[in-house]
């Protein structure tokens, strides 16, 4: 019922109405007089008034708010605690031990000290290493641009547990962020300079790995010790006698400059990462950031400079998270473009880094086919990490010419290609080795690189390889060896370079990655015929070329040494191999075999005052002719492969996870 408070007549005023919804309500018995015990008894009948299911979900409604509010307040509290906590922390930090600062978290372990006071090689005492931690290794999750955090590392140290990265989930897929336990302290990767384009959450504390993800720990054997003593040896004559310069002459104790650009340091900075040598790491590591200076006024090779300076660089990066070495890999990466300037957009053998001027060698204006086609891992891994597309747009624009080129022999290409018509040229001449012997491994490894979607450089590969067996393949006498020979114009020559070695570990590596069964029995005889390279030489070592006989002669063996060929630069290639071959094996026949090649290695090459040194007559044991050389392949190949060959830990560079560049750096397969 409704009703006036007020009669019609007199001077104008405001009404008021009020509605009552029972008798109750009536005037006179408690109608509406805005007190607040009125307003409580109105609500509460409003809201017994309510649905028992209305009510319901208001109360939840109100619950979830209560219940959100705690959370929130919690949280609060803990974030503000840790970043107190954290900064005294840092300050405390600061005063106790250096801070290494790292862009992103290691692939592989901090290097740890390898055992030490072995002496050189002759009265070294080999015994049997502490178990040392396992370590889990793998390329960072390769998004386009900049390497994730998607890591699994392990560290491991001689006199305190191993610190164990966080595992942690987003969105179901795993990624994880390490801590890195350096000179016995705990070490944060500094978020402060990540890599470009890459947004990179902030560390959080460390936590033990799922049982799932632990292994049993694989020491470090005998024989991996003797390579790290050759290491330590040729290490300490290169930091006395050639501190800073491309390459040592041990006999002379002083040094040799090709480029002026530290070589040989670049060369083993992720060998020492490897192997462990945490303090020479360290010290090489200051020469790069305060003495490697590419604005210089210098020719260098397009090819060798990247190979082991640009994929050094971008090898050490990935293996110790430290952005150093990403930013000088730009550096030089950018500085060599200019060899891309070209009619053909066939790039120049030679670069001025400090010019930004290219051209081709003053006595022609060819480049070799190997040195074109052996550069496309290194640029298309930096276009990955930097975002930036001009590297890898120049180096896959020269393979796609290649592969449309005429004047290939069943996949075999000649050696030499015109970097103004773009066109080979010295037709007719087909080898593995020199010139060309790199080109058909990196068409196998730039399909493994990215993800086997690149069905031109399969093609082009196994071509190649099929063309081997048609024109190059010949067995020798009296041992039937299998040996891979030249052809000029039609006629086969038996002349083989040992830098053909790398052969059968490439058909080993394209076997497990699922290639033809074949390649693999190819790689079973090829590696025969390489051992036999050294075993047949008077001191064991291999010489840079051999001919083979052809026909059986009374006291002749299988490997014959011409005079000019005779000499040994304590090349990779066969160790190379014997690492791929036991790695896919685990035959142990070849880790003797490169046993044995490492003792003669230091019964005829070591310099007693510190490093190796090339020699000129490898059939001459008393007098091997040392050439007073150690070539920067030597630390940054030969004794890499050594070390993996002697371990029996397949995470130690997975094959399944890195491909190694032809001077033996590893780098991440790109993985979705």
């Amino acid at each position: 019922a409704a009703m006036y408070s007020g009669a019609a007549a007199g001077p104008p005023r405001r009404d008021f109405i009020s509605v009552t919804l029972g008798p109750e309500e009536a005037v006179g018995v408690g109608g509406y007089n805005n007190s607040k015990a009125w307003r409580r008894r109105s609500c509460w009948r409003k809201w017994k008034q309510l649905s028992r299911l209305q009510r319901s979900v208001i109360l939840l409604l109100f619950a979830f708010l209560a219940v959100c509010g705690v959370i929130s307040y919690t949280s609060m509290g803990e974030a503000w605690k840790s970043i107190t906590n954290k900064s005294l922390d840092d300050q405390r930090t600061e005063q106790e031990i250096p801070r290494l600062k790292l862009a992103n978290p290691a692939v592989l372990p901090a290097p740890q000290k390898a055992d030490a006071n072995h002496g050189d090689y002759p009265e070294l005492s080999l015994q049997k290493p502490p178990k040392l931690s396992h370590v889990r290794r793998g390329p960072s999750n390769l998004q386009i641009k900049a390497p994730q955090r998607d890591t699994r590392v392990k560290t491991r140290h001689d006199t305190m547990r191993a610190v164990e990265e966080l595992v942690q989930e987003d969105k179901g897929e795993k990624t994880e962020k390490s801590i890195i336990s350096w000179r016995g302290a705990v070490i944060e990767p500094d978020q402060s300079t990540e890599p470009p384009s890459n947004k990179i959450m902030e560390p959080e504390k460390p936590s033990s790995v799922e049982a799932e993800d632990q292994k049993e720990p694989v020491p470090i054997n005998e024989r991996q010790l003797a390579v790290i003593e050759a290491f330590r040896h040729a290490w300490k004559g290169y930091k006395e006698f050639a501190w800073g310069h491309d390459e040592l002459k041990p006999l002379s104790k002083s040094y040799s400059e090709w480029f002026g650009l530290g070589l040989t340091l670049i060369d083993a900075l992720d060998t020492m990462w490897i192997l462990g040598l945490k303090e020479e790491f360290e010290e090489a590591r200051k020469w790069v950031a305060n003495d490697l200076v590419f604005d210089k006024n210098v020719d260098v090779n397009l090819f060798e400079s990247t190979i082991r300076i640009l994929g050094g660089l971008l090898s050490t990066y990935h293996l110790s998270g430290d952005s150093l070495f990403l930013e000088k890999a730009k550096d030089i990466g950018n500085r060599l473009m200019p060899a891309f300037k070209t009619p053909s957009k066939i790039p120049y053998s030679d670069v001025n880094i400090g010019r930004g001027t290219a051209h081709p060698p003053r006595w022609t204006s060819d480049s070799t086919v190997a040195e074109v086609t052996s550069i496309q891992l290194e640029f298309r891994e930096l276009s990955r990490l930097t975002g930036d597309e001009k590297f890898q747009k120049a180096v896959d624009q020269v393979m796609k010419h290649v592969h449309t080129l005429s004047g290939k022999n069943d996949g075999l290409v000649p050696m030499f290609i015109n970097t103004n018509s773009g066109q080979f040229t010295h037709l007719g001449v087909y080898t593995l080795g020199a010139r060309a012997d790199s080109y058909y491994e990196y068409l196998l490894k730039q399909w493994i690189q990215g993800g086997k979607k690149e069905n031109e450089l399969l093609e082009d590969y196994m071509r190649a390889i099929e063309g081997v067996k048609k024109h190059l393949l010949q067995r020798s006498e009296p041992k039937k060896l299998t040996f891979v020979g030249e052809l000029a114009h039609g006629h086969f020559s038996a002349k083989m370079d040992h830098l053909v070695c790398f052969l059968p570990g490439t058909l080993a590596l394209g076997a497990h990655n699922g290639l033809a069964a074949d390649h693999m029995k190819l790689a079973e005889i090829l590696i025969e015929t390489c051992y036999q390279m050294y075993a047949q030489v008077e001191t064991g070592l291999s010489p840079e070329i051999v001919h083979f006989n052809l026909h059986a002669q009374k006291g002749h063996k299988d490997v014959e040494v011409k005079p000019a060929d005779r000499h040994n630069l304590l090349r990779p290639e066969t160790v190379e191999s014997l690492f791929y071959m036991y790695r896919f094996t685990g035959d142990k026949k070849y880790q003797d075999w490169g046993w044995e090649i490492l003792q003669n290695f230091n019964r005829y090459t070591r310099v007693p005052t510190g490093g190796y040194t090339s020699i000129n007559n490898v059939q001459n044991p008393s007098n091997p002719e040392p050439r007073d050389k150690m070539e920067s392949f030597f630390l940054g190949e030969t004794l890499k492969y050594m070390f993996l060959l002697f371990s029996d830990d397949i995470d130690l560079i997975n094959l399944d996870k890195y491909v190694f560049n032809t001077e033996a750096h590893p780098l991440p397969i790109w993985v979705p």
